[in-house]
């Protein structure tokens, strides 16, 4: 995380957040701490300003921060100068204690971006799962975990996607290897329910959802594996185009990636990968007929 811009972006997003519930502008902000409102407008957009330890307090003074708040302002800070940690905040946190070190992260750029686009090989990305097939997963990958833990994670996957159908700026796109279709999760009851859910969830318009069919033999995905692409609107003081992420998940660890070569060469996978998957029609049509399998 060395250099990263992630933290900035965190800082940034709830600074911003904090000002718009004050009731503030950038101007007011600015004069608070004898600054430009231009200032204040790179801090929120996540762009490298100086700013002291003292200013960012007197602007949560500002804002009437309340305590919590404090607290999770001066620890990004922190980790800004730090430039490496685990900065990121929102509604997710309450679920910190279930999820893995790095969920903070892509939570603040899943809710953040305007559009995501997954390929996946095996599994489902969690924005498409339904509930049995989540339970399955949470399980198995934590045996021990109690029961009211299991219902806490099935809680924050469903919070997770009120986005489908209730932010219409947000677009998700999805490739999906057959495989991650035809591997049983949970057994056929459970993946005949599950792509039934794929089917309906298909359909909504800001919805993309294609398969590469094993028929098309080699592809480069799978030298490249599972990745997600976040991309994110304009900065609103600079109207410049903030920078995407590709997230790489393993099964102990997880990649947060910035370089403009890396984006490049996943977008260009992206292409690829398009050329070779089914239309959103076909995809529909061979999702039911595997359902139907599983459901015989």
């Amino acid at each position: 995380m060395a250099g990263s811009t992630l933290p900035r972006r965190a800082l940034g997003r709830k600074l911003r957040d904090l000002r718009t519930g004050a009731g503030k502008s950038q101007l007011a902000a600015g004069l608070s701490i004898d600054t430009s409102k231009q200032t204040i407008g790179r801090l929120e957009d996540g762009q490298s300003v100086r700013i002291s330890t003292p200013n960012v307090n007197a602007l949560l003074d500002f804002y009437r921060a309340d305590e919590d708040s404090r607290t999770e302002v001066i620890g990004l800070l922190q980790e800004v100068k730090a430039a490496k940690g685990d900065p990121s905040g929102g509604w997710w946190r309450a679920y910190a204690d279930v999820v893995n070190s790095h969920f903070d992260h892509f939570m603040n750029l899943e809710q953040a971006c305007n559009r995501l686009v997954s390929f996946q090989l095996t599994l489902l990305p969690g924005l498409l799962q339904a509930p049995t097939y989540r339970r399955w997963l949470v399980e198995t990958n934590d045996p021990a975990m109690s029961a009211v833990d299991v219902e806490r994670r099935l809680e924050l996957t469903a919070r997770r996607q009120h986005r489908l159908t209730e932010d219409t700026g947000f677009s998700l796109d999805v490739m999906l290897s057959e495989s991650a279709l035809r591997h049983q999760v949970g057994g056929r009851a459970v993946m005949a329910e599950q792509l039934q859910h794929l089917v309906e969830v298909g359909s909504l318009p800001n919805v993309s959802i294609r398969v590469i069919p094993f028929g098309v033999g080699g592809h480069p995905g799978l030298v490249v594996q599972s990745f997600t692409l976040f991309e994110f609107p304009p900065l609103s003081a600079s109207r410049m185009t903030e920078p995407p992420v590709v997230f790489v998940e393993g099964f102990t660890g997880s990649l947060f990636l910035e370089d403009d070569d890396v984006i490049d060469r996943h977008r260009a996978v992206v292409a690829d990968l398009r050329q070779v998957a089914l239309s959103e029609a076909d995809t529909r049509r061979l999702v039911r007929e595997i359902a139907e399998e599983y459901a015989a």
